[in-house]
């Protein structure tokens, strides 16, 4: 496994500003798994990112987000390992921090506090999601999630969704900044002109406001089939329809979507470097498909060359 031991612990470098970052998304197995299959599929996720250097890991949380969108689910909902109980049990081996999701209106404020309460704060941080909906009913709101960890355990870094697509996303990066957040996790993007839009609208804003902006991270998933390409779209992510078509009629979609995701990449860091914002990405595959999460591995190891990390960060 590469050696992390002289880098940076994941925590600061969400509070450096000079630091770009790197993570790799994972989603638990699922809850019906027996736990020598789950220890297995581990085994064969930590084998692959052995050799990556990543800044950590982020495990979500999956909710049913069918009141959000009723049209069909092209990948069924399945319910998987809380992600804070599968760090905790499957996750030993892994010697680098770990962001743990948190879609908070799942549990209740008590659930929530125990959690906050026992964390590691050098083995975890967390991004709390709020409701999918405005409708949903949930068990506590992200306000409360949010006022709970300032009361019950501050020390821990809470991180913020971001979605790209919303033109006043900014402002609500800054009220989720005001409200304890100290670093942001994109949803997946496929335009990165939407992505300069919001970071640019965030850093001017800040800068207006003194405040000093926060690390923003951006999601890339690679898209190796027209039914993940349906699944990303059902999930909210916008797909410019010239790169719809591109990937519709590739001969190869995987070979493409990796290509835009790279291209894309290069285009935020260069923009967020002149910008003077910090950045860093989250790669993931939202497929279970063996070629796109190996893709997805690859792209990782790509990134990991493309941003200024390494020996300069210790």
């Amino acid at each position: 496994m590469v050696d992390h031991g002289d880098n940076a612990s994941l925590r600061t470098l969400m509070t450096d500003a000079r630091s770009e970052i790197l993570l790799f998304g994972i989603t638990p197995p699922r809850l019906s798994a027996a736990p020598e299959r789950i220890r297995e599929i581990t085994a064969a996720t930590l084998a692959r990112l052995d050799s990556l250097d990543v800044d950590g890991l982020a495990l979500y949380d999956i909710d049913d987000e069918s009141d959000r969108n009723p049209a069909e689910r092209p990948f069924p909902y399945l319910p998987t390992l809380d992600p804070a109980v599968y760090h905790e049990e499957y996750l030993g081996e892994w010697n680098r921090a770990a962001v743990i999701y948190r879609c908070v209106g799942k549990y209740t404020e008590a659930q929530l506090r125990t959690w906050l309460q026992a964390a590691d704060t050098d083995r975890v941080l967390t991004v709390f999601v709020g409701a999918s909906s405005k409708d949903k009913e949930v068990r506590t709101r992200l306000s409360q999630a949010q006022a709970l960890r300032r009361d019950a355990r501050p020390d821990v870094p809470l991180g913020g969704v971001a979605i790209t697509e919303r033109t006043d996303e900014h402002l609500r990066l800054i009220s989720k900044q005001q409200a304890g957040c100290t670093y942001f996790i994109s949803q997946v993007v496929y335009s990165s002109d939407a992505a300069k839009s919001m970071v640019s609208d965030y850093y001017y804003a800040c800068r207006e406001r003194h405040l000093e902006p926060k690390p923003v991270l951006f999601t890339l998933s690679v898209c190796g089939s027209v039914k993940t390409l349906a699944f990303l779209e059902w999930l909210g992510v916008h797909v410019p329809r010239w790169l719809e078509n591109s990937l519709r009629h590739a001969d190869d979609t995987l070979a493409e979507s990796y290509a835009h995701c790279l291209a894309t990449a290069r285009d935020l860091i260069a923009f967020c470097r002149k910008l003077g914002l910090p950045f860093g990405f989250l790669v993931e595959s939202v497929s279970i498909r063996k070629a796109e999460i190996e893709a997805s591995v690859a792209l990782a190891g790509e990134l990991s060359g493309l941003l200024q990390r390494g020996g300069n960060r210790g």
